[in-house]
């Protein structure tokens, strides 16, 4: 077995590992560590592919930012979670029958002709001047120009709900106005008492 190939399963070992840990983990904060470390070998997978830029992204943008939202939201909304497996088991058969009409949509697309790897052109890697992100770039703005910008708009719509979901009114905390504080003036802050000076004995 050569290193790389050694080097491929390990990585994948621990992906999958963490990725069954993010769906199993009671605690919610855990799971998204989990979901960190799954990241972070799926990246490691992609450095293997030669694929430099798609790791970096990945660990720049979903590692660096997007689960420290995620955290944040976490610890910020203090769950109960006693509250919330109360109805896991009614649930249960609609998740099942997700799971599955989705597993049977990832056969039908990587069981199908389109997806062979041996149709696919193998780009010249190899070649002097070839910039796999220049080629990215150059796909995802001429035939997923549609669907990157669909992509970004539900990427807006989390941001914004994670935000919507922190703004709630909770109970025993202070708050003003900021409009409130800048139309203040100086009378209605300020009381000056004229008092008359006293001599000392």
């Amino acid at each position: 077995m050569e290193f790389k190939t050694f080097i491929f399963y390990f990585l994948a070992v621990i992906m999958v590992f963490a990725a069954l840990r993010v769906i199993t983990s009671r605690n919610p904060v855990q799971a998204a560590l989990f979901l960190v470390l799954t990241f972070f070998n799926a990246a490691g997978i992609w450095l293997l592919l030669n694929a430099e830029f798609l790791a970096m992204t990945l660990v720049l943008v979903y590692v660096g930012a997007v689960m420290v939202l995620f955290l944040f939201v976490v610890m910020m909304l203090d769950i109960n979670l006693d509250r919330i497996r109360q109805g896991f088991w009614s649930y249960l058969p609609v998740g099942a029958l997700i799971g599955i009409l989705l597993l049977l949509e990832m056969v039908m697309v990587l069981g199908g002709s389109y997806f062979g790897l041996d149709a696919m052109p193998v780009p010249p890697a190899a070649s002097q001047g070839y910039s796999n992100t220049r080629e990215l770039g150059r796909v995802l703005y001429t035939d997923y120009v549609y669907a990157f910008e669909l992509a970004s708009l539900v990427l807006l719509v989390a941001m914004v709900s994670a935000v919507t979901l922190t703004l709630r009114k909770r109970k025993g905390i202070r708050y003003m106005a900021p409009a409130d504080q800048v139309a203040v003036r100086r009378e209605d802050r300020v009381e000056l008492v004229k008092m008359q000076s006293e001599n000392e004995a």
